[in-house]
């Protein structure tokens, strides 16, 4: 659990200090690997926990594998699933076509063409997803603890 808080300080500050002073495209990158980042710690806690449980017999090996056995386990809890989706989206980033919009601006904006379709991801999309991952974090802590 202290590996998964200290990366979202991390995050937390690209968001609410980094972003708001450069305003640039490499910025929401980075946040976005961030949070990928801190998922994925999360994914792999959640795992361990859920074996130890015996709700699932093996943890996959392969990040698909894990996604679908996390999958399975909180089949139930519609936001966490959402969050899964969004970190799906967040771990390809880097190589998603992406357009820079208003960079250095008030309105900064980064166009990323995700299956099929232009997902805008600006300072307002980014508070969504960061209320989306709190509920996410609180989750996993509460299973984790449990």
């Amino acid at each position: 659990m202290e590996e998964i808080i200290q990366e979202k300080i991390s995050a937390d500050h690209l968001l609410y200090v980094s972003l708001k002073y450069t305003k640039t495209c490499d910025v929401i990158v980075n946040l976005l690997l961030r949070w990928s980042k801190m998922i994925e710690t999360s994914i792999d806690s959640l795992l361990k926990k859920a074996k130890k449980k015996k709700k699932i017999s093996s943890i996959s090996t392969n990040p698909v594998g894990k996604i679908e056995q996390i999958r399975k386990v909180f089949k139930k809890d519609k936001e966490f699933l959402e969050a899964i989706d969004m970190y799906e989206m967040f771990k390809k980033i880097r190589d998603l076509r992406k357009e820079r919009i208003g960079e250095f601006r008030k309105n900064v904006t980064l166009k990323v063409i995700y299956k099929g379709k232009e997902v805008n991801i600006n300072l307002e999309q980014l508070r969504i997803y960061a209320d989306k991952l709190e509920k996410f974090i609180s989750t996993t802590k509460q299973f984790l603890l449990s």
